[in-house]
């Protein structure tokens, strides 16, 4: 009997590994943020950061990052197994606005980031942070 439960248990995970279609995205897919700064440089010199970005979970803080035009912040993440799985930035556009937007929010991403090779891509713009997943249509999601 000791030795049924020993190959019921394995057998019985593997079989809802592979039946479940929501366990690939929850625990092995690998979604990439990133954030790029496509902002002005108004009076601010070449090659000098105008926009500071931190970006952070419940467990883990990414770091503070000066941004340059063009530059691109990117990270990796998995949803954890309560969908719950929560990433935000602040950004704060010297001498001008600050703003916190969620980067990605599992319930609100898993699906829609998945189109375009699992990205989540963020454009911060003159009057917003922008979203795509196919990097060509742009939704402006949290405007200034």
């Amino acid at each position: 009997m000791t030795n049924l439960k020993g190959i019921a248990l394995p057998l019985l995970l593997a079989f809802s590994l592979m039946h479940f279609p929501f366990s690939e995205s929850l625990w092995f897919i690998n979604y990439h943020i990133h954030v790029t700064k496509d902002l002005p440089l108004f009076k601010t010199p070449p090659g000098r950061p105008n926009l500071f970005l931190n970006c952070k979970s419940k467990d883990k803080d990414i770091g503070d990052r000066p941004m340059v035009v063009g530059q691109d912040y990117t990270w990796d993440t998995k949803i954890n197994i309560a969908m719950s799985t929560l990433f935000y930035c602040n950004a704060r556009w010297v001498d001008h606005k600050k703003i916190t937007f969620d980067a990605f929010n599992a319930k609100r991403d898993e699906s829609r980031c998945r189109k375009y090779h699992n990205s989540c891509m963020w454009s911060i713009r003159s009057d917003g942070i922008y979203f795509s997943n196919n990097n060509a249509t742009w939704q402006n999601e949290y405007p200034w």
